[in-house]
């Protein structure tokens, strides 16, 4: 039982952070950034924060999917390369996911906690996606 453990711990997994090209990346208010590094920027972000967990297999393949996967969903390090429908579009799906309380995933709030969205946090989110 414990060589199949030890030997699942070789078996290597991405965990790259790609490079950040501050021309591309989402700009907004401090007190946005500061929400959106908190709750979101481990999974949607090129910026991700690589926890112990996160090198201890099979945990490591989940978490290293989740960041791939949302990624490709959605990443504020790549903000800027939208076109303005489509980024109106991600706004529209974030405020729906932050609405339903989807975002952060509850897997996730597990281990942080911190990262879970206040109702003013929401708010100012949604007002800051629509302009207000």
């Amino acid at each position: 039982m414990l060589i199949p453990i030890i030997l699942i711990q070789f078996i290597p997994i991405n965990r790259n952070n790609p490079p950040v090209d501050n021309n591309l990346v989402i700009s907004t208010p401090k007190d946005v950034e500061v929400i959106l590094k908190n709750s979101c920027y481990d999974c949607h972000s090129n910026e991700t924060v690589w926890p112990v967990y996160s090198y201890i297999a099979p945990i490591s393949w989940l978490v290293a999917k989740d960041v791939k996967n949302g990624r490709e969903e959605l990443n504020f390090s790549e903000w800027n390369k939208l076109d303005d429908s489509k980024m109106e579009k991600k706004k529209e799906e974030i405020i729906e996911e932050i609405s339903r309380d989807t975002m952060p995933l509850p897997i996730y709030l597990i281990t942080h906690p911190s990262a879970k969205l206040s109702e003013d946090d929401k708010l100012l989110l949604k007002n800051w996606l629509t302009g207000r």
